[in-house]
């Protein structure tokens, strides 16, 4: 992915919260995904709006961490991209 590029959450989903995270459910390909509350936090992200560069960075802010997760966050939008719940 390049760092320019502003993914965005396929229209579509259903997005339900839950404590741990959000069931998201994709009717156009009839699933259920469990995202845990990081991968909920990167779908939020993925508006259209931010960066794949300033998703780390966000993140760091969301969770008060001491490090941007880069790892983490391009993992998590890797599978994001494979399950189809961004593009």
């Amino acid at each position: 992915m390049r760092s320019l590029e502003c993914p965005s959450s396929v229209s579509g989903l259903e997005i339900n919260p839950v404590a741990d995270g959000y069931i998201v459910y994709q009717p156009a390909r009839d699933r259920i995904h469990y995202l845990n509350a990081t991968a909920a936090v990167v779908l939020e992200l993925c508006n259209g709006r931010n960066s794949v560069g300033d998703l780390p960075e966000l993140l760091q802010l969301a969770f008060d961490l001491a490090e941007p997760p880069i790892e983490a966050v391009a993992t998590c939008l890797e599978t994001l991209t494979r399950e189809g719940l961004i593009g």
